[in-house]
């Protein structure tokens, strides 16, 4: 069967993570280069024509696409574990939240908290009583910057941080790779843990929510500037996590007496989000 040409496009056009695309669905092709233009060979017309339309709908290529008619790999347990070779980082911070959950007591063993927590304290009966925080840089502890956003209190807590990471960390991983999202984790939890100490001043607080609405920022302003498949969120995320953004602000949650929010936190991530979203996307934007 001959060669069709599928698509011709100036060499600045990126295809690595069209020709990815194409490799993960198995599909036959060839790349050439003529006239100062790459061109996009497949085997037989039906094809190439199939070809095309996956293109105009995923020109950047798509980690999550399947085809309608694609033949689903026979053990689940491989496509879960296609899906953790996929998104080390984004396993590994969760294996790490989950490990601190369990030393911690989901937030019961102070003994250890306070090992992780912003400022260092003392327990004397009922009170903690906090060390300052320069004090404790002073000493060269200074994975307390971040190491709060490991501490969970509360199994829903947990839970429902480490669902919004894992979705939003592999996304963020297999479009930008593991480093950037372990830049992105640690710079939004030192920007929302910092902004959460200046707002209510010395406290004990922690979680993934402030780098997570900083993960949420990042793929939602990111995606605006330049589109691309991976930060394409579900419609309505958004305007929910801001609708309960704006919950937390009220103090209704508090006041139904289930617990302080850090309100500062969320704010911090969230700036500091949309903040790279918006240096990314325009330097994408830039490159196309």
């Amino acid at each position: 069967m001959s060669a069709v040409e599928v698509l011709r496009l100036p060499l600045t056009v990126d295809l690595s993570g069209f020709i990815a695309l194409l490799q993960r669905l198995d599909v036959p092709y060839r790349v050439s280069e003529e006239s100062g233009e790459q061109v996009l060979w497949v085997p037989g017309p039906q094809l190439a024509d199939q070809v095309r339309g996956l293109y105009q709908r995923f020109p950047e290529g798509d980690p999550h696409f399947q085809l309608a008619d694609e033949t689903p790999r026979p053990s689940p347990r491989g496509s879960v574990l296609d899906q953790l070779k996929a998104s080390r980082l984004t396993a590994l911070v969760l294996l790490l939240t989950l490990a601190v959950a369990a030393l911690t007591g989901l937030g019961d063993n102070f003994a250890t908290i306070r090992w992780l927590s912003f400022q260092d304290f003392q327990i004397e009966g009922e009170y903690l009583y906090f060390t300052p925080l320069a004090e404790s840089l002073a000493a060269g502890q200074w994975w307390r910057l971040v190491t709060p956003m490991l501490i969970h209190f509360g199994i829903l807590h947990l839970a429902m941080n480490a669902l919004w990471y894992w979705e939003l960390g592999r996304r963020i991983e297999s479009r930008q790779g593991g480093l950037m999202l372990l830049a992105l984790t640690l710079g939004f939890s030192l920007v929302s843990n910092g902004v959460q100490y200046f707002n209510s001043g010395p406290s004990l607080f922690g979680g993934l929510s402030g780098v997570l609405y900083g993960l949420l920022g990042h793929c939602w302003v990111f995606q605006r500037l330049a589109p691309c498949p991976a930060y394409r969120l579900p419609p309505g995320v958004m305007a929910m996590m801001l609708i309960w953004l704006l919950v937390c602000l009220s103090g209704l949650i508090t006041a139904l007496g289930f617990g302080a929010i850090a309100n500062g936190a969320h704010i911090g991530g969230l700036v500091a989000g949309c903040a790279t979203g918006l240096l990314g996307g325009a330097i994408a934007k830039m490159r196309r």
